[in-house]
């Protein structure tokens, strides 16, 4: 499952257009130079602002920390300790199927290192489950769902991206983690995505579109997952 393959849920409700913020404090340098060095993902070449946020590491897939705010870059950086805890991911609740406290727990180092006064903060998570048939040839997907990925890292505020492998039964799950729903609608309108969800119906047997909120309180106090109204 990929990025491309969400956009039906882009034409959903009215988007929720969170409080603009002032831009990050942070510099990019502190950022790179924090104590994890590359080993989150941090390119270090130019100013190491550039961050793996997907299995794609090819520039145009990168994540510019510049253009986001504190709590969205230290965010970002923290979701690249993200991986699933459970083989069944694609079938298993969403808040039990990612390592959602250590997430959490080096957001709170990051904050604490780079002294951030941490104000509350929503964030929109998509999870796309699906299935595919045995005639699927998993490599066209892949190849809609690259094309599609960076036309949404381009369009902004799409904080992460991961993707599992089909199990025998061809069941899968991915999930997005953006700024802010009005984000991932932005980033699914390009030529790229619309030809992934044109294809959704001729590669899919079934698919399902759930949404959450990531809701992160003052100071990183406390924090929930529910369910996106």
């Amino acid at each position: 499952m990929a990025v491309n393959e969400v956009s039906p849920h882009l034409s959903g409700p009215s988007p929720v257009v969170l409080q603009e913020k002032e831009p990050i404090e942070i510099s990019t340098q502190e950022i790179a130079a924090s104590p994890l060095g590359s080993s989150d993902g941090i390119f270090a070449h130019e100013g190491g602002h550039l961050l793996v946020q997907s299995p794609y590491t090819e520039e145009e897939h990168l994540l510019d920390l510049r253009t986001l705010d504190a709590e969205n870059a230290l965010l970002a950086r923290a979701l690249a300790r993200m991986r699933s805890l459970r083989p069944d991911y694609a079938t298993a609740p969403y808040t039990e199927t990612f390592n959602w406290n250590e997430i959490i727990e080096e957001l709170t180092r990051l904050v604490r290192t780079h002294g951030h006064n941490w104000k509350e903060t929503s964030f929109f998570i998509v999870a796309f489950r699906s299935q595919i048939p045995p005639t699927t040839e998993y490599e066209d997907l892949g190849a809609l769902d690259e094309v599609a990925h960076a036309e949404a890292i381009a369009s902004g505020g799409f904080l992460k991206y991961w993707f599992g492998h089909p199990d025998k039964e061809g069941r899968n799950l991915a999930t997005c983690v953006w700024r802010s729903q009005e984000d991932a609608r932005k980033g699914g309108v390009g030529p790229g995505h619309r030809k992934a969800a044109a294809a959704t119906r001729s590669l899919y047997s079934h698919w399902k579109i759930d949404r959450h909120r990531l809701i992160i309180r003052d100071d990183v106090q406390s924090w929930e997952i529910i369910d996106w109204e």
